[in-house]
Parts: C-alpha cells; structure tokens; sequence
C-alpha cells in the first residue's frame, strides 16, 4: 500500500540519508562523484533541507511503499505554479508506477496550479516519464551551483 507521510523537523536527518543513498546510486551515470557529492551537501544534507523548510517555503514527503521508504519529494510553493524540487525513488521502487501515483499526489497538493521541475538535459529517463505525465519543456537555463559545478536543465510544466 502506498502512503505519503509529510517530513516533520525530527526526521530531516533520515531524509538527508535516504537523499544521499539515492543521489549517489542515480546521479553516478550523469555527475562526476565530485559533484555529486557538493549537490548533496549544499541542497539534500540535513543543514541544507531545514532551510529550505524553515525560509524557502519547502515541503517533503516520504514515499512509503509496503512501510517502506521507496523515496521522497519536495515541493516549493510559488505565487503562479508548485515547483516540484525533488523526487527520487530507490532503485528497487522505481519502474513499477510509483513514480506515476506520487505524481498524482503532487497534482493534489497543486490544487489546480501548474506544477513546475527542472530537469538535467541528459537525464532522458526522466524526461521521458515527465512527458508521459503531461509536462512540456517550456525553457532552458543552465545555472551556477557553485565550485565550478553548472546544472544544464530543462524547465518543464504541466
């Protein structure tokens, strides 16, 4: 059975650890493990997920397949649209419709609102289960993460 449980203060630590297993299980085929190891430590580490809750309007949720932790998502409310920050499945989750009944979740929450992601360019999996969702690339950007590190995305919505 599948559920959604809201991540509350107490548990940031256990999703900085579930953030970081399926960073550097996912991302080894597309990032160096260098920046891999950066993104995690400026945007999923304990530090770095409590401010995004405390000061930039952030939500996650664990994905709970079974009682287990298959993943989670973060979602960032915007003035016009839900920006969908973050969702990651374990590798032993993924490719079995999880992806797909999270996302109706988000759509939920969004509550009519369009709901907005990046997405790395070469991240062709990805992109292809947005497409089936629904999203259209509507822009590009490439952005300065910091340490010489750029993200090359894709803006989708849908």
């Amino acid at each position: 059975m599948l559920t959604f449980q809201k991540v509350e203060n107490n548990q940031i630590k256990e999703l900085a650890g579930l953030a970081s297993a399926i960073w550097h299980e996912y991302w080894t085929c597309l990032l160096s493990h260098r920046q891999i190891d950066y993104m995690v430590k400026n945007f999923q580490s304990e530090k770095a997920i409590k401010n995004q809750i405390e000061n930039e309007n952030y939500n996650y949720y664990f994905i709970i397949e079974n009682n287990e932790k298959a993943g989670y998502f973060g979602i960032s409310y915007k003035n016009d649209y839900l920006f969908l920050s973050k969702l990651y499945l374990k590798k032993e989750f993924r490719h079995n419709g999880l992806g797909t009944k999270t996302f109706e979740k988000i759509k939920r929450i969004a509550d009519g609102k369009p709901v907005r992601l990046t997405v790395n360019k070469q991240n062709i999996n990805s992109i292809n289960a947005y497409k089936k969702w629904g999203f259209k690339i509507i822009d590009a950007v490439v952005t300065d993460i910091g340490a010489g590190f750029v993200m090359d995305d894709y803006i989708m919505e849908v």
